[in-house]
């Protein structure tokens, strides 16, 4: 739910009783915790068996070491995702999931990608997930639509192109799509950009999996 919708909620009812949940706390939340008149619980532990995801920041001209590292996952027998900032070509510098699948189906032969995006027919976006869920794609090349909800245990790599351009608590949620089974997991963040904010908010997520230290350090750096 949204600020307002909660609002509404609340409104409901006088002394409404309130229960927040949280999977990954944005900095609003973080300061309702600190400000907000709340009694707090905290599940830190991880559920059994997964690790920690290795997070590395790339460069916009290390593609080379991106489809490497691809390759090196699939013929692992693993699963990959890609998350792109938009859906078709623009004038901006931004990548978009055609180019991407582009780039990848001419440099990486014979493995079976697909797209993903919010404009497609819920029954196209299904049947995506559902081959991907069933081991029928190496890859799928999407938007942020799969931030939250997609469990594929055999999926170890996101690669996230123009990182740069998302919120430190999306690029968490994306992140936590892998790393889900026993298999060690990557996500490399591919960034471009020069300015101190976006080293900072790379580091941040190179260095920690801890989505308390990331709202923490995303509230300090806004």
């Amino acid at each position: 739910f949204g600020v307002n919708q909660r609002k509404s909620l609340q409104n409901k009812g006088e002394f409404v009783d309130v229960l927040y949940l949280s999977a990954t706390p944005i900095p609003r939340t973080y300061a309702l915790t600190i400000y907000g008149d709340m009694d707090i619980s905290i599940i830190k532990e991880k559920p059994a068996g997964r690790k920690d995801i290795v997070t590395k920041v790339l460069k916009f001209s290390e593609m080379e070491t991106v489809l490497k590292t691809i390759k090196e996952e699939i013929d692992n027998h693993h699963q990959v995702y890609v998350v792109a900032p938009l859906i078709e070509e623009s004038e901006s510098d931004l990548n978009d999931v055609n180019t991407i699948y582009e780039l990848i189906s001419k440099n990486i032969s014979e493995i079976k990608i697909d797209i993903l995006h919010g404009k497609m027919k819920n029954v196209d976006k299904d049947r995506v997930i559902n081959n991907f869920k069933e081991g029928k794609l190496n890859l799928i090349i999407s938007t942020t639509v799969i931030e939250v909800g997609v469990d594929v245990k055999n999926a170890t790599l996101m690669v996230i192109f123009n990182a740069e351009r998302f919120g430190l608590a999306t690029l968490h949620q994306l992140r936590g799509r892998v790393g889900r089974g026993e298999y060690k997991s990557y996500c490399i963040l591919k960034y471009q950009g020069k300015s101190e904010i976006i080293k900072k908010r790379m580091q941040t997520m190179q260095d920690t999996n801890d989505g308390f230290k990331i709202a923490e350090k995303d509230l300090e750096l806004r």
